[in-house]
This record gives structure tokens, sequence and C-alpha cells, in this order.
């Protein structure tokens, strides 16, 4: 495949800027990729699409407040920072990425907050963009870590909107994020509500957590035309024991398996078997998955209307069939689907 084929033109008003009001009445175009056929429905009907001892897979990570913005030592010129991961929790190393990077170099000093509340030094330049942080506070690792996140503010993509709301806090992330790390939302999470899951739970879909913390690998451009030479960053995932005898007993019993989000869809064919089973697993991933292939573990997929020549949009037409994801996305362009991590959502079965 070729990075020209997952081009497409899409209009800037069709990418959301704001999520719905309720969480569960996104729109949701299911596309059977056997037949092509597309139907158009509300998300909190999706429940009508599971059946009893279904399992739904989710993605438990949560995210932090990454981007923070401060000034330079005696210049005071304005510098974004966004926090990357966690490098050493002692020693309250951090790698980052800054903007503007030209003005940043070893040894540079940078205050963050009123009353410099927070002082850093760049200790490492590790590539064009990236950095390796040093923040100086004498208190508590909690104190420092409490500091931190109030004066971040939470990674909304900057395609989506300029300026952060208070809403932000709650809605750019699921309701069942519970595992601290991501710096990007798993949007196909983003759609379903407390109320939901209940119905789900009374149905007997069950459910089940994986955690892989999204970084940054999945919207970085792809700058290579054919699709085999592109890297994808690396990110932690961990597969816990009591997940892989929900998901394998459902395989087994030819129970559908949901996975939510292309970040799930990552991690779970991480750790097939020989067998084609799933197994614990608790390290890094760099998979990327594009079309064709072959996928083991999950027979349907729920996320969202991704944009032009993405990665994501990628591993959905992996999933769905290039085909027949392509004819989808001109259809959602017609009827004017919501794209992006606040857009609409798309079921693939």
């Amino acid at each position: 495949m070729k990075l020209s084929q997952f081009n497409f033109n899409l209009a800037h008003n069709l990418i959301a800027s704001h999520p719905a009001t309720n969480r569960d009445e996104s729109r949701l175009m299911v596309l059977n990729k056997k037949t092509g056929t597309v139907e158009h429905m509300v998300f909190k009907d999706i429940i009508h699409l599971m059946k009893e001892k279904d399992v739904v897979i989710f993605n438990n990570t949560k995210v932090f407040p990454a981007r923070l913005y401060g000034n330079k030592e005696k210049t005071g010129a304005e510098i974004e920072v966004f926090l990357l991961r966690e490098l050493n929790k002692e020693q309250r190393l951090w790698d980052i990425l800054v903007d503007p990077a030209r003005k940043i170099r070893i040894g540079n000093k940078l205050y963050f907050g009123e009353n410099e509340a927070l002082v850093a030094e760049v200790i490492d330049n590790t590539t064009s963009r990236g950095r390796t942080l040093r923040f100086l506070c004498d208190g508590t690792y909690e104190n420092f870590k409490a500091t931190l996140f109030r004066l971040g503010e939470m990674p909304i993509p900057k395609w989506i909107r300029k300026h952060v709301e208070p809403i932000d806090q709650e809605r750019y992330q699921s309701v069942f994020a519970k595992v601290e790390g991501a710096v990007a939302a798993p949007d196909g999470a983003l759609h379903f509500s407390r109320e939901l899951l209940k119905r789900m739970e009374i149905k007997g879909v069950k459910s089940t957590e994986i955690t892989l913390h999204m970084g940054m690998g999945h919207f970085r451009a792809v700058d290579v035309e054919d699709l085999s030479k592109h890297k994808m960053d690396s990110e932690p995932v961990v597969i816990p024991e009591s997940s892989v005898g929900v998901i394998n007993n459902a395989k087994a019993s030819g129970n559908r398996i949901f996975a939510t989000g292309i970040d799930v869809l990552r991690a779970v064919e991480t750790s097939v078997t020989t067998k084609r089973e799933i197994t614990t697993f608790e390290g890094w991933t760099n998979k990327f998955i594009f079309p064709p292939y072959d996928f083991c573990i999950p027979n349907a997929l729920i996320t969202n209307f991704h944009l032009p020549q993405s990665t994501m949009l990628m591993f959905v037409a992996a999933f769905g069939g290039y085909d027949p994801v392509m004819n989808a996305y001109e259809v959602a362009i017609k009827e004017k689907y919501h794209f992006g991590a606040y857009g609409d959502a798309m079921l693939i079965i």
C-alpha cells in the first residue's frame, strides 16, 4: 500500500471542534466489511448489535495534562512543552517535545507558572524537536506531580481547537480511564457513557480492559510513500491475565469480540500466539498495521473517522478492507459525519 492511496479531501468544518452534548449520542455508521453496506444509527443503539456473552475490550488508559507553557531564562521567550513520558521518578526526568525547538539548548532553564512555580533544565537533545528535561524541585514527589499537572493543559489536538475549555478535563477522557500515562485519548472509547455500560452489563455483554498509553506516534505525518518503510513510535502495553481468559474464552465459544479503538486493536494483535490466541503481555509495541492484514482476535471494531493519510486510517482500512473503508468515508463526507477525536463513530462488523 502507498501513502497516496489514503488521501482524500476533507473540509475543515467536518473536523469536530467539540464533543457531542451526550457521550453516547454521536452518530454511528455501521459498516459490514463483507458486503460493504453501511447503516446509520445513534451510538447508544450499538447495544442492539451486541449479543449476550459478546466481549468488548476497552483501553483503561488515562490522559494526563501534558501541555505546558513556560518561558526561557534571560530572554523570557515563550516556550511550549509537551510532556511525552516520565523517564525517572526520583530524578524528575521527562521526555518532552518543545516548540520552538530552535531556541532551546542543553543547559537552558525553563520557568513555568506564576512566581516560577516550576523550574526545569534541559539536559539532553534527542531529536530535532525532542528533549529531556530535569525538573528542579526539592519537595516531595507528590507535591511536584500535583504542581506539574495543575500547570498543564489537557493535550487536545491543535487542529480541533485553539483554546482548551473546562469541559475537556472530563470529556477528553473515557468514563473508565484509570491508569495514567497517555498523551492522547482513545477516541473510540469516548462515546461510551456509564448508562450505556450498565445497559450492556444487564444484557450480558462482557467487558474487559487492557492498557495502552497512546503517544504522539499516531499523529506524526507519514513521510514515506511505501508504507512498509514507515516506523511507528513504541507505546507501552499491559494485557493482564484476567483479560486474556475472557478474550480467549469468547474466541473459543464463537462470541463476537469488539475492539474499542485502534489502540486496542494494536495491543491485542501484538500479543497473539502461534495458536492465534491472546497471551499476557507487559512491554512495548511498535506494531504498524496496514492493508492487507489477517487479524487474529477482534471481529468488530469501534473507532472514529480519521484524518487523511493518518496511520489511524490505515489501521482501520486494514481491519475493514481498503475499498469498503474508503467507500464508507466517501459516504461519511457526503452525509456530513464529523471527523477527529471529538467526531462521530464507526462500527465495522
